[in-house]
């Protein structure tokens, strides 16, 4: 079952187009990784998927039953967000705001869906941190463990690993592809391509040429180099 369906997608902004003619679909329980170059339009689609951006033209279909309340959002971090002044639990429970509807505090059952995720994460320990304090990877952490509160089914990942050390970013990478293993759906902005052909099933290339397939289809060699 396709959980997204895009259909002759054209993205970009007032008359400038970015990307034209995007058909692929996101089977549930899959692993699809973006690639392109830069300025290609890789966030511009996600935030189109999000509903946050309107497509020039096309359609966008999701499965039913689907609620955008079920779609966890990982984006690229700006400096002022790195330096946010608050605890690593206020931050993981920001993540349940979509389901508060209006009250004005946590319900029981928002702070242990918080709880579990800090848990999943690894950073139950880092609960009580402020998180302009911690590193680099133990932001990305507590950033996922806060998408996976607004998320049931689906994740989507704007360059996850940016500015990571490899060690970190091969952690990371390992922890994205558990929450698939788990059931969750990830879409996952990349610039490595071999990470993609590691851990994807499917890979959506835009840029010059623009093509969708399961990532043992993805032509070797497309960036000048071998994949593993």
């Amino acid at each position: 079952m396709a959980l997204l369906t895009v259909k002759n997608l054209c993205l970009g902004y007032e008359s400038r187009v970015i990307v034209r003619d995007l058909n692929f679909s996101v089977p549930d329980g899959s692993y699809l990784c973006i690639v392109g170059e830069n300025g290609s339009g890789k966030t511009t689609l996600m935030r189109t998927l999000l509903g946050l951006q309107k497509p020039l033209s096309g359609t966008i279909e999701t499965a039913e039953g689907l609620r955008q309340n079920e779609i966890g959002w990982l984006p690229q971090q700006t400096t002022v967000q790195k330096d946010f002044p608050a605890s690593v639990e206020e931050v993981v429970l920001s993540g349940c705001l979509s389901r508060r509807k209006g009250r004005f505090f946590f319900s029981g059952e928002e702070k242990k869906r918080a709880a579990d995720n800090m848990e999943r994460m690894g950073i139950s320990d880092l609960k009580d941190r402020c998180y302009r304090e911690l590193s680099g990877g133990q932001q990305q952490r507590v950033l996922l463990a806060r998408a996976l509160c607004a998320a049931e089914k689906v994740l989507l990942l704007d360059e996850p690993v940016s500015g990571l050390d490899p060690y970190v970013t091969k952690d990371m990478y390992e922890l994205i592809r558990k929450l698939n293993k788990e059931g969750m759906t990830i879409l996952m902005i990349s610039h490595d391509i071999d990470a993609a052909l590691r851990y994807a099933t499917h890979i959506l290339h835009i840029g010059d040429r623009v093509f969708f397939c399961k990532k043992e289809d993805y032509p070797q060699g497309k960036d000048g180099g071998s994949h593993e």
